[in-house]
């Protein structure tokens, strides 16, 4: 018997989670059963609070349903990022996607395992601010049109930083084609194994031009991205012309680094291979920009790195506003 359920956010896919009655029976009985019980984004207003699971219990969810969630009876609304009541774990979107999962870990497995997961993500100190871009050498980035960005995905990539920069990229309007570097189009992330299927394959992407090429991390996938003569090509013609090109994680020290591509340029990576960097003086910062360069640093800054790339794309407006509908700030 599973101790825990957890209902997901989106509008569309709230509402229909809402009008499964298999569904809502579950959780009904789980949550009388005093088990744990999660659910983040719309949510919380959507269907538990529909379902009369929240009655009595104070909760939040998305700001632009919390009047909504507030207007049910016998519900407490709070405009707080995560909130737990009892057996009950509630939070605001994707912007506090982590904060909301780390507290499940705690609530399953303890504070030291929620320290202990927290650790190698790099979480932001505050939460809640604004993301932080250290600059040096300020361009602007130039494109035609919407811009084009590539995302190569190969085997052992990091899902949280593939996934974040598809995601977000995506949600600004920019073009994003995510592109493997394996044999096949079906990728098998790093951690968990999730299956990222690719829109085209690099030898195809090979054939594009593009505003923007940025690599997520995650060793296995960077040691694969390091390996690929045509990946690498495609950098270095990137670089050369002055176009924008970037990673995260493992990919700078990995990738970057042994190829030339950091060469004269300030950058960070993740922590613990940040000796691998010739010039650690910017390694400290979550988000650096050199000029057409941007890195980053781990999973937790994936998001901040991915508004970061919005920011020099589309304008600090549209990532102000991007940020603030994700609830990252």
């Amino acid at each position: 018997r599973d101790k825990r359920a957890g209902v997901q956010g989106g509008m569309k896919g709230s509402a229909n989670l809402g009008d499964c009655k298999q569904l809502e029976k579950m959780v009904r009985k789980h949550t009388q059963s005093g088990r744990l019980c999660a659910a983040i984004g719309a949510a919380p207003a959507m269907v538990l609070a529909r379902w009369g699971v929240l009655k009595g219990f104070t909760a939040t969810c998305h700001p632009a349903l919390l009047g909504r969630l507030g207007d049910d009876d016998g519900v407490i609304a709070v405009d707080d990022r995560v909130v737990k009541d009892r057996n009950v774990v509630t939070s605001q979107g994707v912007g506090t996607a982590i904060e909301f999962a780390l507290e499940l870990v705690e609530q399953l497995y303890g504070e030291l395992k929620a320290h202990e997961v927290a650790g190698p993500l790099y979480m932001r100190p505050q939460q809640g601010g604004k993301y932080s871009i250290q600059e040096y050498n300020q361009i602007q980035w130039k494109c035609t049109g919407t811009p084009r960005v590539l995302v190569p995905v190969a085997n052992g990539s990091e899902e949280m930083e593939a996934l974040n920069l598809i995601d977000v990229l995506r949600r600004a309007g920019a073009r994003v084609t995510v592109a493997s570097v394996e044999d096949t189009p079906r990728i098998l992330t790093r951690h968990y194994k999730l299956n990222l299927i690719a829109d085209v394959m690099l030898e195809q992407a090979a054939e594009m031009e593009f505003d923007l090429i940025v690599m997520p991390g995650g060793l296995p996938g960077a040691l694969k991205f390091t390996s690929s003569e045509k990946l690498v090509g495609m950098l270095k013609k990137q670089a050369e012309s002055g176009r924008p090109y970037g990673a995260i994680c493992a990919s700078p020290a990995y990738v970057l680094e042994p190829h030339g591509l950091l060469k004269g340029k300030k950058a960070t990576s993740f922590p613990p291979m940040a000796h691998l960097l010739t010039d650690q003086s910017a390694c400290e910062y979550r988000v650096v920009v050199d000029g057409n360069l941007i890195t980053s640093r781990a999973p937790g800054t994936a998001t901040e790195f991915a508004l970061a790339i919005v920011e020099k794309l589309f304008g600090e407006e549209k990532a102000v506003a991007l940020a603030k509908e994700l609830v990252f700030m």
